[in-house]
């Protein structure tokens, strides 16, 4: 894999393709420092609705830099490539506007390609291959991890940042085949904290943690960033990752 031309990223985009034939874009970190050669694990990074922008690829470096291999899927590629969105009005209801036709697009849709993902994850990259995987998403991406967990084969672990809609009665009767820890923002204005003290109640396996944070407090580049929130979740994923992922 060629290091990107922007240098201020570790990875780059290759090619990946799902089992209908849709070939599509992720971006890829390798791990760096002592994990070079010896991978933790490895991470599959699920997008917001704004595209494998420049925040996602800043996630997906991060999971890099603490020793796994990131891959972040586009998982718009379906009904539009190379989305790479801000954070204004304008942007979010073109992305929301993408999200909706994936949504609608017949089953399997979007998950064979987080499917092709995980499994590419999987074999590693430079001989470091066959490693655990693990999947995060953010907003819509943490729904579809949700999703993930119990439908994609393949997972050892997973993790979501308030997934929008998974709190519903719909999404809260899944059941992952993995374990799953689950970040929430107590003044969400997209999830209400009855819905996820609902969906806990629905799901007592989850590691359910909730931040005095609004939604988005993951992403530093929108105003909903909070440190005080994403530090904590940060730290608690990478534990539950180094654990649940270990060879």
């Amino acid at each position: 894999m060629q290091q990107s031309k922007q240098s201020n990223f570790l990875g780059d985009f290759v090619e990946l393709t799902a089992t209908d034939g849709h070939v599509f874009k992720a971006y890829v970190a390798l791990p760096q420092g002592e994990w070079a050669a010896h991978p933790q694990g490895a991470v599959v990074v699920l997008q917001e609705i704004f595209g494998v922008n420049t925040h996602i690829r800043e996630v997906a470096d991060g999971f890099a830099r603490a020793g796994f291999l990131a891959v972040a899927p586009a998982t718009f590629s379906r009904v539009k490539a190379d989305v790479d969105l801000g954070y204004s009005a304008e942007d979010m209801q073109e992305g929301f506007g993408y999200k909706q036709a994936v949504d609608e697009l017949p089953a399997p849709g979007v998950m064979a390609d987080i499917q092709a993902a995980v499994d590419y994850a999987h074999l590693g990259a430079a001989g470091s291959g066959p490693l655990k995987v693990g999947i995060v998403g953010y907003c819509w991406g943490g729904v579809l991890t949700w999703r993930a967990a119990a439908l994609v084969k393949g997972l050892s672990a997973a993790v979501t940042y308030y997934g929008g809609g998974m709190t519903s009665p719909e999404e809260a009767a899944r059941q992952a085949q993995v374990p799953v820890m689950s970040h929430f923002a107590e003044q969400d204005h997209y999830i209400s904290m009855p819905s996820v003290a609902e969906f806990t109640k629905a799901q007592p396996q989850v590691q359910v943690f909730t931040y005095a944070a609004d939604h988005g407090f993951n992403c530093n580049h929108r105003a909903a960033g909070n440190e005080a929130a994403a530090k904590p979740a940060l730290a608690r994923t990478l534990a539950f990752f180094e654990e649940k992922l270990a060879a």
